[in-house]
């Protein structure tokens, strides 16, 4: 884009159009924009995202695979708990029954604990399924309540008036109690 637009042969006013001009059709900030100018003035290419390389020194990890391993045995054995039991019952393997394996995870923290399990070396060991239950009760079946005489249960019914002259007619929609009759009539005996 600086080339064509020849960025380097104008003069300050000109490139301060121009930056503005970028600015505007990238979207990108000013600041954003005068670093893409200083990059291609260094290197002669354009990226807005410059190459990232992993830092020589970077972070040592402190959770090796083996406690990655150990921790899917442990969830294995008790059925993946919650990570404050999960990380209570590591503290006493290591504390209480002297198992060396978990030195390390006796320390760890209950969010780095969903961590390792998030990771893609666990989830390789110890992939968790749950079947969907079916469910009791039948969802969008259409039938009317059956309220054995106990009052309180609504039907929902419509009546449709009928069309005259080719004009629809009303629906008219009527909230019912659904009692049985003769519960209604032992209650109104047992009110009396």
């Amino acid at each position: 884009m600086f080339k064509r637009f020849g960025y380097a042969s104008h003069g300050r006013v000109e490139k301060g159009v121009l930056l503005r001009y970028i600015e505007r059709m990238t979207g990108l900030s000013r600041q954003q924009v005068t670093r893409l100018v200083r990059q291609y003035r260094k290197d002669g290419k354009l990226s807005k995202y410059p190459q990232r390389v992993a830092p020589k020194n970077g972070f040592t990890r402190r959770y090796t695979v083996a406690d990655v391993a150990f921790l899917a045995e442990m969830d294995v054995l008790h059925n993946t708990l919650s990570g404050p039991a999960t990380k209570k019952l590591m503290e006493r393997a290591f504390q209480v029954f002297g198992d060396v394996r978990f030195e390390r995870l006796a320390d760890i923290s209950v969010s780095h604990l969903y961590n390792l399990r998030g990771n893609k070396q666990y989830q390789n060991k110890r992939r968790h399924w749950t079947k969907t239950n079916p469910t009791g009760t039948p969802i969008g079946k259409r039938r009317a309540p059956q309220p054995n005489g106990i009052p309180g249960y609504i039907r929902i019914d419509s009546v449709h008036q009928g069309d005259q002259d080719g004009v629809k007619g009303v629906y008219h929609i009527n909230a019912v109690d659904c009692c049985d009759a003769d519960a209604v009539r032992r209650h109104l005996r047992e009110d009396q």
